[in-house]
């Protein structure tokens, strides 16, 4: 694989992200199903199952791979118990519990900003 440029898009967007911590927390939980999962987690362990049963829309493929890269940066711990058939449980870290608030504050504002846009909507189609 080849060098990447110092002045290439993707290089000054790196390092934009990496000295910038607002934009480091949104890459690490961003996307469509990120901020989801680690919700349903917020009251406990879960099996795969349970978390793919509780959000409607995922697919397994995706729920795997969005699981894995949580794993990957440290905010969902994955526990595997030596059983037939083998059970697999996650779990928020430490680290990631301390978004709950965050999360809960985003969920607030989510809500008045959806209320707004639906009021100015309406104001519009009377207009």
């Amino acid at each position: 694989m080849g060098k990447i440029k110092e002045n290439s898009t993707n290089n000054i967007n790196r390092q934009y992200i990496q000295g910038c911590d607002l934009s480091y927390a949104v890459c690490k939980i961003g996307g469509r199903w990120k901020l989801i999962i680690l919700n349903k987690l917020k009251d406990g362990k879960l099996r795969f199952s349970e978390i793919r049963n509780s959000i409607s829309g995922i697919t397994e493929r995706m729920l795997t791979l969005q699981l894995r890269e949580l794993e990957k940066e440290s905010l969902v711990k994955r526990t595997v118990h030596a059983e037939v058939p083998p059970r697999v449980d996650y779990e928020l870290t430490d680290i990631a519990r301390e978004l709950i608030p965050i999360w809960k504050q985003l969920d607030e504002w989510g809500g008045k900003h959806r209320e707004l846009m639906q009021a100015q909507e309406n104001a519009d189609e009377l207009s």
